[in-house]
């Protein structure tokens, strides 16, 4: 333990310093008119994240360049400037995008058509939780976040936070009635075999004997990848109305459900083989050598129960 103790603290001092030497590059490399902070994120399941915070002059919305994978480039043998180059240029790209008028986020009626949620584990997202609403599921944590859709940022999430919720004068329960019928409009679900998965994700137009005979296997073990049709925060569509009941009726037994990541869950009969105790050494064992650590979303076995429609920790 002292031994990790240590390790964790030198990795940390390496980031800091690495950080703090890039931002007095960065801003010295943007000149006037800008300034450069450094910040540190925490996202899902305590992952700290280390970046630069580039605020323009004039401009509202400040972009966070994450510098993590730039230290394993250098410490991998790029040179500091061909870092600093590229870091500049994704700053000079991010400063053409015009300004964006947040004030429409201090308005409830503006943003309820759009707020959502997610699930993430309990467990290590402890002191993320105490400055967010959300509501317990099992072992896991529902939270909101605003999907916005703009022409100059694209695609994102804005994480909803206790402040937000008394800005706009609303409780958990509501947003939680918000969120249960815009997420499943707006992010529709959707559920494949792992097979057919498996293909898209590796480009496959033809079978090769190996990949033929893994096919074969995967499709007799009858798993399905139930998630939203962009595959990001995709595992909350169990909480969609009605879609584990329409699913487990046409397998026509129990589901168990396995927590492949935040982003997608397995479903598979409860038929009896594989044992519980085979899927939880699986779940465990996806976790820890597949899934990215801030992308975990449970070590728990779940299973539907058709008698009364609910899951439960198996």
């Amino acid at each position: 333990m002292k031994i990790q103790n240590q390790r964790r603290k030198k990795e940390k001092m390496r980031i800091e310093e690495f950080t703090e030497k890039v931002r007095d590059a960065v801003e010295k490399g943007l000149g006037n008119g800008y300034r450069v902070e450094a910040k540190e994120v925490r996202k899902n399941n305590g992952v700290i994240l280390h970046g630069l915070m580039v605020l323009e002059e004039g401009q509202n919305v400040a972009p966070t360049i994450y510098l993590d994978t730039f230290l394993e480039a250098y410490e991998s043998g790029a040179t500091f400037m061909s870092v600093l180059n590229r870091l500049l240029d994704i700053c000079r790209m991010e400063a053409e995008k015009k300004g964006i008028d947040m004030e429409f986020f201090r308005l409830f009626e503006e943003v309820r058509d759009r707020i959502c949620y997610r699930l993430i584990r309990k467990e290590g997202n402890e002191g993320l939780l105490e400055d967010m609403p959300y509501i317990g599921f099992l072992d896991l944590a529902i939270c909101f976040y605003y999907a916005y859709h703009s022409e100059a940022l694209g695609d994102g999430t804005v994480l909803i936070h206790n402040s937000h919720m008394e800005l706009w004068g609303t409780c958990t329960a509501e947003l939680f009635g918000l969120a249960k019928r815009n997420t499943k409009r707006l992010f529709p679900w959707t559920c494949q075999s792992i097979v057919e998965v498996l293909r898209e994700m590796a480009g496959q137009d033809a079978e090769t004997e190996d990949a033929a005979g893994q096919d074969a296997f995967l499709q007799e073990a009858q798993m399905k990848v139930l998630s939203n049709t962009r595959r990001i925060d995709g595992a909350v569509c169990i909480l969609y109305p009605g879609v584990l009941e329409s699913l487990a009726r046409e397998e026509g037994h129990d589901l168990y459900i396995l927590p492949s990541s935040i982003h997608e869950v397995i479903l598979l009969p409860d038929t009896g083989a594989p044992s519980a105790e085979e899927l939880k050494r699986m779940v465990r064992e996806v976790n820890d050598t597949q899934v990215a650590p801030e992308e975990v979303l449970s070590y728990s076995l779940y299973r539907y129960r058709r008698t009364d429609g609910r899951v439960t920790i198996v």
